[in-house]
């Protein structure tokens, strides 16, 4: 099947050529680029919602009962959720086990377990590029589950619109990890398995935790210190959003929809205040950046290759003959000489 053919069927509606396409993107196969360059000028309708917390927090069971609440709605839904890597294939370990129960047999829910590639908890550029297709496809929701483990989760920002956050009750550890700089990304607090014990106590900590914000250096990843204990949580002020802290029984569905409600108020907010639009500027920005490093490590891997590898170099630094600076100023010389001719020849 051509290029062109594949992204006529996925703008169509046909799950079979999205999940075509996302395999391609997902294995950075010969073309995947063009591809998403295409669907780029079919994005932008889909509201992305990123959903990260420590393991064992209830977030596969919340996507599941999300998918099902949204489809209630007669609203399409999209979900990538990111698995550790495997240490021999780069692929996700999990990737074949049973979820979205409540979804089975739904064409409207597509669901994609895609790998973390090495950065456990961390999102690839894959999984940006992923996104973008589900938009393109024309899902109305695209929710991404991360792993849940490590402080690489704070990429979920460059994706998602709204971050929820998942703390389970009674876990000193997880407010502990949420101290330590997870807190910053939150948008929505979500206190799961509400009805086990200590969870009214995980609530009262995280609301002392919102309110001391305004002390912290880190002011919430929209960029706004909004912690001025004016507005209540989930509310807005003449500053920013102020982060809602809501109870869930995912197991049962309970809480489920007042939670989406509380994403549409956070949606709502981002597209009165002008911060989505200055969420999207920053989100194109990084990615920017991103490919810029990631097409000048692949060219320097080539230009390293034709020169036989690093060895020969490595073996120069041990022997004191060179500099590990050295070396990297004399294998970006014909880079920055090639950047140089191009910037005289442009002025």
């Amino acid at each position: 099947m051509s290029e062109d053919t594949l992204i006529d069927e996925l703008l169509g509606g046909k799950h079979r050529a999205l999940a075509r396409v996302i395999t391609k993107i997902e294995n950075r196969s010969p073309g995947y680029r063009e591809l998403v360059s295409q669907l780029h000028e079919h994005t932008g309708n889909a509201e992305v919602i990123g959903i990260t917390g420590s393991p064992g927090a209830g977030k596969s069971t919340l996507v599941d009962k999300m998918a099902a609440a949204y489809r209630e709605r007669g609203e399409t839904v999209g979900v990538i959720a990111i698995d550790p890597s495997s240490p021999f294939t780069g692929g996700a370990v999990l990737g074949d086990r049973i979820r979205m129960a409540s979804n089975v047999g739904d064409m409207d829910v597509f669901f994609r377990s895609m790998s973390a590639r090495g950065s456990l908890g961390g999102l690839s550029t894959a999984t940006t590029d992923a996104v973008k297709a589900l938009d393109a496809f024309g899902k109305d929701k695209v929710i991404v589950e991360t792993v849940g483990a490590g402080q690489n989760e704070i990429e979920i920002v460059k994706t998602a619109d709204t971050v929820a956050v998942l703390v389970p009750p009674g876990s000193g550890d997880d407010i502990q990890m949420l101290k330590a700089g997870i807190l910053e990304i939150a948008d929505i607090f979500v206190v799961n398995k509400a009805d086990m014990d200590g969870a009214d106590r995980t609530v009262m900590e995280l609301r002392e935790m919102v309110g001391m914000r305004d002390a912290s250096p880190m002011a919430g990843h929209h960029g706004a210190d909004v912690f001025d204990h004016g507005p209540e949580e989930g509310e807005e002020d003449d500053e920013g959003w102020k982060p809602a802290i809501v109870e869930t029984i995912a197991k049962t569905g309970e809480g489920i929809e007042g939670f989406l409600d509380t994403v549409d108020e956070h949606v709502a907010w981002l597209v009165e205040s002008g911060e989505l639009e200055a969420q999207t500027r920053q989100r194109y920005e990084a990615e920017i950046k991103t490919l810029l490093r990631e097409d000048t490590a692949s060219l320097l891997e080539d230009e390293l290759s034709t020169r036989g590898g690093l060895d020969a170099y490595v073996d120069r630094v041990v022997a004191r003959e060179t500099d590990p600076y050295a070396i990297a100023d004399e294998l970006m010389g014909p880079l920055e000489d090639c950047v140089a001719e191009e910037r005289e020849r442009r002025d």
